[in-house]
């Protein structure tokens, strides 16, 4: 497996090794100990959560205020571009960002610890997201950014993505830092 470091602190591209021939491909998409030892992973994931979506579907940016969620992700039908975010005020990175593709074709994973914002976009006809989180996704605790926050400046592969009512309210990261002051 191949393990590479991006410029927030803790995110990691995971591109596992995959064993492939005329009948198809084999690869080991999780195992504790490999990922502990190569990749510094040491959480326990509590949670699996998959989710299908159309060509244009953009997802995020979420995350959990008080239980924040690290997460093991990949995708195993599709594309897509996948961001994290450093939401940490006092981080040397907060607001910068992070984007990869992940995909069926080149198996890569993401791991994003606990503390950042998560989002994707669908970039194929649909996708099928993966994703191990390590602790309880509670509704309650859910907070977000806007997908489009100029102060963030992602740049996304789609201009007018297809939103939920939810992810069309969240704020920008100035609102959002200012409400976390109060």
């Amino acid at each position: 497996m191949k393990v590479i470091d991006t410029a927030l602190p803790g995110v990691r591209i995971i591109e596992p090794q995959v064993f492939g021939d005329a009948r198809g491909f084999f690869l080991e998409s999780f195992s504790a100990r490999r990922y502990r030892e190569a990749a510094g992973i040491e959480s326990d994931f509590v949670q699996d959560n998959v989710s299908r979506s159309a060509h244009g579907v953009l997802r995020g940016l979420h995350f959990q205020r008080t239980r924040p969620q690290g997460k093991l992700i990949q995708v195993v039908e599709g594309a897509v571009f996948d961001v994290a975010v450093d939401i940490d005020p006092q981080s040397a990175t907060f607001g910068q960002h992070v984007a990869v593709e992940l995909s069926a074709d080149n198996h890569r994973q993401i791991w994003i610890p606990p503390g950042y914002a998560h989002g994707f976009c669908v970039t194929s006809d649909t996708a099928i997201f993966q994703y191990k989180c390590t602790d309880y996704y509670d509704p309650a605790d859910e907070g977000g950014l806007a997908w489009n926050c100029p102060e963030l400046a992602i740049p996304w592969p789609i201009q007018a993505p297809i939103l939920s009512d939810k992810d069309r309210r969240h704020p920008g990261l100035r609102e959002w830092t200012r409400a976390q002051a109060r």
